[in-house]
């Protein structure tokens, strides 16, 4: 890297953007802080965070299938509203497209877009089972917390001061095609994640039938 004149982005301290409401019933943690899955569409992992701009904060979604750390869904905000969370999750619900209680499982942090009725009611209606965080900790939901890492060390800390919502969105627009399609990533083989996903569904057209 020296050699190219190249330099590691920097990861920043995680700030935790939501807070655990201890009145609000929540689903089992499925996950235990076990954040692999043996194919796609098995289990997806949500989280937000937000990027200050010259005109206010932005606030930022992604939706994550955990085989291959693929963004599947994400929306940007002006505010931190209600709706851009399932936003986020209705557009990962029309790419993937999941079998209808077909195994797949959700999971976040306790924060309270995810255990909203609303939210869960979308999960209950899709077919996907909600799964929460068992503590109000970074490492309930670590995968997801990875990938908004790299998202903030990649995109947003790198062309600071960002000057207007249209600027993070497309920069964020951007830097998902980025991620999912050309960004290579050491644990899964140091391949981009639809290439893992495309290795994984010829293996399946190879297998013999029996």
């Amino acid at each position: 890297m020296a050699d190219l004149s190249l330099h590691g982005a920097i990861r920043g301290k995680r700030i935790r953007t939501t807070a655990p409401d201890k009145a609000t019933p929540c689903p089992r943690d499925h996950v235990n802080r076990v954040f692999h899955a043996p194919a796609p569409n098995r289990l997806w992992l949500s989280d937000f965070t937000y990027v200050s701009t010259w005109s206010g904060f932005v606030y930022v979604a992604l939706v994550i299938d955990a085989y291959a750390r693929r963004i599947v869904g994400w929306r940007v905000s002006r505010t931190a509203h209600a709706g851009f969370v399932p936003d986020a999750l209705e557009q990962a619900l029309h790419e993937r497209r999941p079998v209808h209680r077909g195994g797949l499982a959700h999971h976040s942090d306790r924060g309270s877009p995810y255990v909203s009725i609303r939210y869960t009611g979308r999960l209950a209606e899709a077919g996907v089972e909600p799964s929460v965080g068992s503590v109000g900790d970074s490492y309930d939901n670590a995968l997801a917390g990875t990938i908004n890492g790299l998202y903030k060390a990649e995109v947003i800390h790198r062309h600071t001061p960002w000057r207007s919502f249209g600027a993070v969105k497309f920069a964020t627009l951007t830097w998902v095609d980025w991620f999912n399609n050309r960004r290579l990533l050491e644990p899964i083989g140091n391949i981009p994640p639809a290439e893992a996903e495309e290795r994984y569904y010829a293996m399946l057209d190879h297998q013999p039938v029996a």
